[in-house]
């Protein structure tokens, strides 16, 4: 416990950071707004805005966590103090969860039902089409055990490396900590670029989607922005490792107190379980029958 603290709870000192968050968090919605659709008076394709709120976004996040492991080395991260991190991780994570479960759910409902809806008496025919045959006509599914396996197996060997750095960690051994958590990142630069080939191949060589099914419909919605999203939380966990080892390089961390690094190893886990979910349901089971 920090010398002169005489309760469990740290008390922050005030901040200006919430305050120039919210600001930016705002501006960027804005912006992303007017660039999509022109917005009090400005033309659409406006992109300085957004960016500008992005920017005011990021470097909120940089100094305001700066802060967070600044009380953490000050002492200030009492039991109490350490328990809620471990929560507010915990009920981040959970959050995430729930976000991909929107995606599987529609990926579920036409995967299970599209006949149904298909023969659906009230059905109006475009509706009717839509729905009538798994995947939809013109595209053919990605194989499954081409670049998803060596992406699935990519991700599992970093759940096994991060998982060493862990217990290295713990255990007190730096130098096996920093060897795995550097894998860890390796690999996970691996997988985004593997991902960035696969959509290169689906997108613009158009082996497996057609255009049609690239630019509409609920397969190609629902594909992207699960894959997609997934592919954006391995950047996010990537980088959050990156950190984690620019501290560990610098002396951070101790086998006490690291709490920072396991949030970061939760996550990576939590991005490993999703994409088994995505690699079993959309490339495998739902998308082994697909034919052009």
């Amino acid at each position: 416990m920090a010398e002169g603290v005489k309760h469990d709870y740290h008390l922050v000192n005030p901040s200006p950071w919430p305050l120039i968050g919210s600001i930016s968090a705002t501006v960027m919605a804005l912006g992303g707004v007017t660039w999509m659709k022109g917005l009090f008076g400005l033309p659409q394709h406006t992109a300085w805005l957004f960016f500008a709120g992005l920017a005011g976004v990021l470097f909120t996040m940089i100094v305001w966590w700066r802060d967070v492991v600044i009380e953490a080395n000050q002492g200030d991260h009492t039991p109490v103090v350490s328990l809620g991190l471990r929560y507010g991780m915990i009920l981040f994570i959970a959050s995430e969860v729930m976000f991909f479960v929107a995606w599987f759910w529609i990926f579920f409902e036409m995967a299970l039902f599209h006949g149904h809806r298909a023969g659906a008496g009230e059905a109006i025919e475009e509706v009717r089409q839509a729905w009538a045959t798994w995947p939809p006509k013109g595209v053919e599914t990605v194989p499954a055990f081409q670049l998803p396996l060596v992406n699935t197996l990519t991700l599992l060997l970093s759940g096994t490396t991060v998982t060493w750095a862990h217990h290295a960690l713990q255990t007190g051994d730096r130098k096996g900590a920093k060897i795995g958590l550097f894998l860890t990142i390796c690999l996970g630069v691996l997988f985004t670029s593997i991902q960035a080939y696969e959509y290169h191949h689906i997108i613009v060589a158009k082996e497996f989607f057609s255009e049609e099914a690239v630019n509409s419909g609920l397969y190609g919605s629902s594909f992207f922005m699960a894959t997609g999203f997934h592919g954006f939380h391995v950047l996010i966990g990537t980088i959050f490792l990156t950190v984690c080892l620019i501290r560990l390089l610098g002396g951070g961390f101790t086998p006490q107190k690291h709490f920072g690094f396991e949030a970061a190893a939760w996550y990576w886990h939590f991005v490993d379980v999703v994409w088994l979910f995505l690699f079993a349901f959309i490339y495998v089971i739902f998308g082994a029958h697909g034919g052009a």
